[in-house]
């Protein structure tokens, strides 16, 4: 049985099938429509076991030091660049992601996109809603045939070359990792081979600190005349006022936006952009994953996995924790021993649970960087020593006991 006084806090209007997971759970559930800032979130998350977030709020090393009770964090969403995950895990605290449930979405936005820019409806119905008849073909181009070329070739970037082939479109991409190319999309060794061949950029990386600001200036300058930019990954992997100018010029056809290095935190307060106002600019507001069939199955899979941390202790895709799941047993307490990555550690919590006479039904053990995870499956009978000695040693950073 689950414990019912399990204090849940989700930020950023995650969707209610989270809310109705976590609550079969007896858990306590407390929603926010918008993000936190660091003092703000401190406040609320003190007497918090699991939170979860989407892109807006910066879980730091400071807010982890505040809440003693914190075991889980969820990241409703695919990045987890606004969560100090070293930190978490060096508090004891899971990190969740739901890395494939808005890849679709995320996709046809994206074609989406290409096509309205390529026939450049942003203009047609700007002028249109001006009163505005400018039916003309100049500048409005079919896709099918155009060179596309996709930066970044993970679940999204994959996915997207097999539906723009199915448009007609030729396929390049450029990864920084040997990725197998799908359907007769053609690998570039260099982003510079990339912005040769395409007609199309779009950017689908991920958030580490080394894609900070890679495509600048000289990479605009580097496109095809009159090509077509997307970047619907990370608002700091590109110089926005770079793109900017080379709109104005001319240079750049159009581009398609849809994050942005400094995003306002609720529904409703401004935004701000050196791209507003450019024609054939396309600005969302971060909602490449932003679909009501996305949002159902990203509350459904990340509230699972914040389920299964908190009432078996597995960790199968956590993006901090060592990935261990022990199939459970009956009539049995599991523990579950976040520490250090020392040797002898096992060798240490076996000697401690022999020692009191305590026999172990099942264990896994699993190590990731400076950490290990060790859940052990101990009989009913044991006594309050045993969890004194294991909170103890010197190695650990964190232990609980699951029914």
């Amino acid at each position: 049985m689950t414990d019912a006084k399990i204090r849940a806090l989700l930020l950023e209007n995650i969707h209610p099938e989270a809310v109705t997971r976590l609550e079969s759970e007896g858990y306590f559930v407390e929603t926010l429509s918008g993000g936190l800032d660091e003092d703000e979130l401190i406040e609320r998350v003190r007497d918090v076991s699991l939170l979860g977030i989407r892109s807006k709020t910066q879980v730091t090393a400071r807010v982890l030091r505040s809440a003693e009770r914190l075991a889980v964090v969820g990241a409703f969403c695919i990045g987890t660049d606004q969560i100090d995950l070293a930190a978490a895990a060096g508090s004891g605290v899971a990190v969740f992601n739901a890395p494939f449930s808005n890849t679709r979405s995320v996709v046809e936005l994206a074609l989406a996109e290409i096509i309205a820019l390529t026939r450049r409806l942003t203009e047609k119905n700007e002028k249109m809603h001006a009163g505005v008849w400018d039916k003309d073909a100049n500048g409005s181009h079919e896709v099918r045939g155009r060179t596309l070329g996709i930066v970044g070739y993970g679940n999204i970037g994959t996915q997207l070359s097999v539906l723009a082939e199915n448009l007609g479109m030729t396929v390049y991409f450029y990864d920084t990792a040997d990725k197998l190319a799908l359907g007769n999309a053609r690998r570039c060794e260099t982003l510079d081979d990339l912005l040769d061949v395409a007609d199309v950029v779009t950017l689908h990386v991920d958030g580490r600190p080394g894609n900070s600001g890679f495509f600048g200036d000289e990479q605009f300058a580097r496109m095809r005349p009159r090509s077509l930019f997307l970047n619907l990954s990370r608002g700091f992997v590109i110089d926005h006022a770079a793109l900017g100018r080379h709109l104005t010029s001319g240079r750049i056809a159009g581009a398609a936006v849809d994050v942005f290095l400094s995003e306002p935190k609720r529904r409703g307060d401004e935004f701000t952009s050196e791209l507003r106002g450019i024609p054939n600019v396309i600005l969302t507001p971060h909602i490449g994953g932003s679909t009501e069939e996305a949002q159902a199955d990203i509350g459904r899979f990340v509230a699972n996995k914040l389920v299964t941390f908190i009432s078996d202790g597995n960790t199968t895709l956590s993006v901090n924790l060592p990935s261990v799941s022990l199939v459970a047993r009956e009539a049995t307490h599991r523990v579950a021993h976040i520490h250090h990555n020392t040797p002898g550690v096992l060798a240490q919590v076996n000697s401690i649970l022999a020692r009191h006479s305590v026999n172990v039904e099942g264990q896994l053990l699993a190590t990731r960087g400076e950490y290990g995870y060790l859940l052990t499956d101990i009989g009913r009978d044991f006594s309050e020593d045993v969890l004194t000695e294991l909170r103890g040693m010197p190695e650990t950073i964190g232990l609980r006991v699951l029914s």
